[in-house]
């Protein structure tokens, strides 16, 4: 199911919040209402293999997606206890410990089905990221096997270059990096830039 271009599905659902407290009712709209951003997450499942690695690095970025104005939200199909067990874990014995973020549970797998992530077998959800705008639309989605972790500063790019766009009305070529330039969207724009970088 493709999403990019679409507004997000709103959802409410038992949460972690970050700093450890439990809500039963997180509703994601309305608990972000001054949002500016946000990458919501899946994974498939609290105390496995590839998971941790990822949660563990988005905590070790958190600061890099503050200072974007982007909120981190992620979901599994895991109950809130055993999001809070896994926080309670330390790193060497396979745990995450604290994180930064909000830590969702789609119980009920009714998010990973909204967002159409759910693996198609095994129930539990693909490895999904969505960054979505500060008006609620989906601006990019990526979707990775079970068994392929996820590059978390590519997801940073990806902000970047949605808030480049966002600010100078040009569009961002293959392998952009913050700091460098723009294409304007005219033939002369690319002729441009293709004489000048490639």
């Amino acid at each position: 199911m493709i999403l990019v271009s679409k507004l997000s599905p709103d959802f409410t659902a038992p949460a972690i919040l970050n700093d450890g407290s439990i809500i039963q009712n997180y509703n994601f709209k309305k608990q972000n209402s001054s949002h500016q951003g946000c990458v919501l997450f899946f994974w498939p499942l609290d105390f496995t293999f590839v998971c941790p690695t990822e949660l563990i690095e988005f905590n070790a970025l958190y600061s890099e997606f503050q200072k974007r104005q982007v909120t981190l939200i992620g979901v599994s199909i895991d109950s809130v206890f055993s999001h809070e067990k896994w926080r309670n874990t330390n790193i060497q014995k396979g745990g995450i410990g604290p994180m930064q973020f909000t830590m969702i549970s789609d119980i009920k797998r009714d998010i990973q089905k909204l967002y159409g992530v759910e693996h198609p077998d095994l129930g539990v959800a693909l490895r999904a990221t969505f960054f979505i705008d500060k008006n609620w639309i989906i601006r990019h989605q990526s979707i990775n096997d079970l068994p392929i972790g996820r590059n978390i500063k590519e997801i940073l790019r990806i902000i970047d270059a949605v808030k480049f766009h966002e600010k100078n009305g040009e569009v961002c070529p293959a392998n952009w990096e913050k700091g460098e330039p723009g294409i304007e969207t005219s033939q002369k724009g690319i002729s441009l830039y293709l004489k000048k970088y490639l």
